[in-house]
């Protein structure tokens, strides 16, 4: 395997590596086009990769902003090889441009031998875009591997609940209605925020007016990171995002979430925690005060989670879809 990717913008706020264990990893430099909705990305050296690895399967992110991908697709075609689309799925479009970038998407789509979905929803997308239903697999979002059995936990019957948000403080994760929301509370719950990123200093001002309880730990990795974990009783991520669920939901932890991109409604169900509709800091706060007078229902949901990471949500199950796509494309028995 080789994978050619480039750097994210500044503003994405996304870790990067320089480096993979077990695949090739070849740099792209990417060219930043406007912004927003207009956004557009060059990746160059795409054709270089390409002339050298000579791919038999080539798996391009399922985003018609990536200008390149055509020409890689083409280069596909012309040998005669399958090309897979992954992503999200494909939302609505908004603006008034909606028709024409609505057709341009679907020809797009059109265009890969099998699209690989993050989520249900996102297949659902798929489909309604045309694809073809026998060439679309869902592969759950996931990072880490099938767990160990799930670690013992203590009701928190005679003091505060621990709650833990881990990720890149960006606005898009919404810390600031979760400290909010958190405001009142009695008794205050023990909040713990692992991760750091251009929103921190904002949050930690916030924090100092609404709820100066929290704690702000910085990132955190390895065993520190493993003992935030195994110290919580709930974990809360208010805005968007998804990795950090499925690892929480590894340690054996009920999970409060706001919908978001369709992750998160395969992850997250009654037996192992709360779906809240994204942006509404009174629908977090219910929730919150659920969790808070159930404090055994906390033990069980996450056992609850601990069993749907083990048979469906882990990166064995997601890199299981991957190999059946693509045996699917080459006509191999899956």
């Amino acid at each position: 395997m080789s994978l050619i990717a480039g750097k994210p913008r500044r503003s994405e706020a996304i870790l990067t590596a320089d480096r993979l264990q077990t695949a090739r990893y070849v740099s792209a430099r990417n060219i930043h086009l406007l912004s927003g909705g207009f956004y557009l990305c060059l990746q160059r050296g795409l054709r270089n990769w390409l002339n050298e690895w000579d791919p038999d399967v080539l798996i391009l992110e399922a985003n018609p902003r990536y200008l390149t991908n055509s020409m890689a697709m083409t280069w596909m075609r012309r040998r005669g090889r399958p090309v897979i689309g992954w992503g999200l799925g494909a939302p609505p479009i908004g603006g008034g441009s909606a028709r024409f970038r609505e057709l341009l998407r679907r020809r797009y789509l059109k265009r890969f031998d099998a699209l690989v979905a993050y989520s249900t929803r996102g297949a659902v997308e798929y489909r309604a875009q045309g694809a073809n239903e026998s060439r679309i697999f869902v592969a759950p979002n996931a990072v880490t591997p099938p767990p160990s059995p799930a670690p013992s936990r203590r009701a928190p019957v005679d003091r505060s609940v621990r709650l833990l948000s881990v990720g890149r403080l960006q606005a898009r994760k919404r810390i600031d209605l979760l400290l909010r929301a958190c405001r009142g509370l009695q008794p205050p719950p023990d909040v713990w925020i692992v991760g750091d990123g251009p929103e921190r200093e904002t949050l930690e001002e916030l924090a100092r007016r609404d709820f100066p309880e929290a704690h702000f730990t910085g990132a955190l990795e390895g065993e520190a990171l493993r003992e935030q974990y195994l110290q919580a009783d709930l974990f809360v991520l208010p805005g968007t995002g998804g990795l950090a669920v499925q690892e929480a939901m590894a340690f054996g932890l009920p999970v409060i979430v706001a919908e978001g991109d369709g992750t998160q409604e395969d992850l997250v169900q009654t037996e192992n925690g709360w779906l809240v509709a994204g942006g509404d800091g009174e629908a977090l706060r219910s929730a919150l005060l659920q969790a808070f007078s159930d404090p055994q229902g906390l033990v069980r949901r996450g056992l609850a989670s601990h069993r749907l990471v083990v048979e469906r949500f882990n990166i064995d199950v997601m890199a299981g879809v991957f190999v059946n796509a693509m045996m699917r494309v080459t006509s191999r028995e899956a």
